[in-house]
C-alpha cells in the first residue's frame, strides 16, 4: 500500500455565518482555490470530532476530496485535502464515502476525468486525515452488457455480514445513468478480487419525469429492519433533486414516492439551482441528517447543507429543516 498525498489546511476556516438571503444554519462552501464550491457531502463521528469529506475543485490542478471537522455539524473548519496519487488517480479523485469500522475511517472514492473508465477506490486511515490506498485499486467497475464499465459516487453500508457497495454507472452510450451494487465480506481488505457484483440489470434506473437522465449518489441507512436510499435525480442543475427509495436485501429497491422528498429551491433561494447529492448520517444518539449540496447560479459556486431525517407513523422518513422547522414529505 502506498500514502496518499495530503495538503492539511490547520486554520481555515470556510463555514460561512448563516443569517443573509434566506441561508440555512449550515451553510459551507471551500474558498480555498479562488472558487467558493464543496459538492458530495459525507459525514462520519470519529476520534472525538465529526468530519465531513466533500469534493473539492483546485482548478488547473484538477479535483480532490476537501475534508472538513465540526463540533455541532453547522459550523465547519477545513483541516486538510486528499490529493490525487498516480496511475488510475492521476486526474483527480471525488465523491468520497467515509465508513468507519473497528477503530479506522475507510474512504471509498472515484477517479475523476477518465470518462468510462472512472472507477471506485478504497483507502484506509488511523486518524481520519491521512490515508494509505488499497494496493489493488481501483477496486470496483461494473460488468455486464447494460453498463458501459464505469463506476462513481460510492456509497457503502454494513447489512447482514457484508458490506455492500453501490455506485452509479451509465448505459454504453453514456447517456443515461443508473445505479449497480456488489458485496465484499465485512472483515475483508475490499480489496478488488473480494467484490461481487449481485445485478446483471440496473437496481435502480431513471424513469420519472424529474429524474430525467440520471440516478447517481445512492446513500443508504436502516431504519426499523428495512433499508432505505437517498438518491440524486437529473443531472446537476437541470435541476438535480432527492428522492427516496426501500428495500429488504439491499438489492431490490422500490420508490417511496413519484415526486422527489427534497426539491430544489424557489427563484431566490440558496438551492435555486439544485438540491443535490445526499449523504445520510446517523449520530451517535440515532438522529440521522441528511447532508446535500446547492447553488442558485447553475453551478458558479456550490454550498453544503444539512437536514434532519425524522420517521412518519407509517416507518417512512420526512426531513425538517433547521433554524425555521419546514418540514418536506414524501407526496
Amino acid at each position: 500500500m502506498n500514502a496518499w498525498t495530503v495538503a492539511v489546511f490547520l486554520t481555515l476556516s470556510v463555514a460561512v455565518p448563516a443569517g443573509a438571503a434566506g441561508r440555512p444554519a449550515m451553510y459551507y462552501t471551500d474558498a480555498s482555490h479562488d472558487r467558493s464550491l464543496a459538492k458530495d457531502p459525507d459525514v462520519e463521528w470519529f476520534q472525538g470530532r465529526y468530519l465531513m469529506y466533500y469534493s473539492v475543485n483546485r482548478g488547473r490542478d484538477g479535483w480532490a476530496v476537501g475534508i472538513a471537522e465540526s463540533g455541532d455539524l453547522v459550523h465547519w473548519t477545513k483541516v486538510g485535502e486528499v490529493l490525487p496519487a498516480g496511475g488510475c488517480e492521476s486526474k483527480g479523485l471525488a465523491a468520497p464515502a467515509a465508513r468507519v469500522r473497528e477503530g479506522k475511517l475507510h474512504l471509498f472514492y472515484q477517479t475523476y476525468g477518465n470518462g468510462r473508465n472512472d472507477a471506485i477506490c478504497h483507502a484506509v486511515s488511523e486518524d481520519g486525515i491521512h490515508f494509505t490506498r488499497n494496493a489493488t485499486n481501483p477496486i470496483f467497475r461494473p460488468t455486464g452488457d447494460w453498463n458501459c464499465g464505469r463506476a462513481i459516487d460510492a456509497e457503502v453500508i454494513e447489512h447482514e455480514g457484508r458490506l455492500l457497495l453501490y455506485c452509479a454507472t451509465r448505459d454504453p452510450a453514456m447517456e443515461v445513468q443508473k445505479l449497480v451494487v456488489a458485496s465484499a465480506p465485512a472483515d475483508s481488505d475490499y480489496g478488488r478480487d473480494q467484490w461481487t457484483q449481485l445485478c446483471d440489470a440496473s437496481i435502480l434506473e431513471p424513469q420519472l419525469p424529474w429524474e430525467r437522465k440520471c440516478i447517481e449518489a445512492p446513500s443508504v441507512c436502516r431504519h426499523d429492519g428495512r433499508l432505505f436510499m437517498f438518491y440524486a435525480g437529473g443531472y446537476n442543475n437541470e435541476p438535480q433533486q432527492i428522492g427516496c427509495a426501500v428495500s429488504a436485501d439491499g438489492v431490490s429497491w422500490t420508490r417511496l414516492s413519484q415526486e422527489p422528498l427534497l426539491p430544489h429551491g424557489d427563484a431566490g433561494e440558496w438551492n435555486a439551482s439544485e438540491s443535490g447529492h445526499p449523504g445520510v448520517f446517523t449520530d451517535r444518539d440515532g438522529q440521522m441528517h441528511l447532508f446535500f449540496q446547492g447553488n442558485n447560479d447553475n453551478g458558479a459556486s456550490w454550498h453544503l447543507s444539512r437536514m434532519k431525517i425524522a420517521w412518519d407513523g407509517t416507518g417512512n422518513p420526512y426531513l425538517i429543516r433547521p433554524g425555521d422547522g419546514r418540514v418536506f414529505r414524501l407526496r
